[in-house]
Parts: C-alpha cells; structure tokens; sequence
C-alpha cells in the first residue's frame, strides 16, 4: 500500500512540476495593438527575460537602458531575449510607445494595464524582472534596480546556458 502511495505522490508532483514550467495565461496587447498570450512567451528554447516597469518609474527606465547598452551583446553572446512589461495604466498607455521609441529599446514591448501578469509571480513593487530558462519556468526573481544590477541579470542567464 505504500509503495502505491508513492508512486502516485511522484506522479502527482511531476504533474505539478510540469504545471509551474508553463507560463500563465493573460490576454495582453504589444505596443502596435496585436493581442499576445503571456503563456506563449518563448525564446526558442532559449533563456529569457521579463522586465516590469513603468513610464514614471525611474530606476525602471535606468534599468532598461542600462541593458539596451549591452543588450547586443547578450543576445549575440547567449541568444537571450528581454520582454519588457509596462504596468502603466490603461489611461496612460499611449505613453509608452513614445517612451520605448526616445530610449531606442530593443525589446518586444506589452501591457499590463491591470498589473495581473505582474503580481501573478508575486512581484508588489517594480522594477521587477523574472528570468525563465529555455522551457519558459522561472528560475530568478529580482526587485529594484540600482547601477550594475544588469550584471546579476546575465551571469544567471549564463548560468543557464551552461
């Protein structure tokens, strides 16, 4: 009886196990309006990056163009991609667009008016950035940003790519 036990508790905990590596499921739109799925996000088997901000967030716009600067680099060293997330208010929404063009930003942009997507991992405060390794589970949270942080960012990512 017991070994039945657990067999079907290992079982049971690779259902779950394979649950968390998938993403969850929000209707989001990108900037140019087309509806993206969050659990669809990917980087072909590849890490990624997803990084919460706000137009009004200072140390998020830091942040994003810290990486920008290097940005290059990473995706030709490790082939990573960065998702950035504004969480700005659907009222404030047509801000956005015009941020991502000044900074020159690279990233595929979305928005999450609603901070769902968001506080679906938890994150309370922005910045907010997750890594997901090649199969879309997360393997790294972080909040806040000061100079360098980005660092910590592709030291994971290298990790991963181990």
């Amino acid at each position: 009886m017991s070994k039945s036990l657990l067999v079907l508790a290992m079982l049971l905990f690779a259902v779950v196990e394979n649950a968390s590596a998938q993403l969850p499921s929000f209707k989001l739109k990108n900037i140019e309006g087309k509806t993206v799925d969050t659990s669809t996000l990917s980087n072909d088997g590849k890490p990624f990056i997803i990084s919460f901000f706000a137009t009004w967030c200072k140390p998020c716009n830091r942040e994003l163009s810290a990486i920008g600067e290097v940005y290059e680099d990473w995706v030709a060293e490790t082939g990573v991609k960065l998702y950035a997330v504004s969480i700005d208010k659907a009222q404030n929404a047509n801000k956005v667009k015009p941020l991502v063009n000044q900074h020159g930003w690279p990233y595929e942009v979305l928005l999450d008016s609603n901070s769902e997507f968001r506080k679906s991992f938890g994150g309370e405060m922005i910045p907010f950035v997750i890594i997901c390794d090649g199969e879309g589970k997360v393997v790294f949270k972080h909040n806040g940003y000061t100079e360098g942080a980005e660092q910590e960012l592709i030291e994971k990512v290298r990790e991963l790519i181990k």
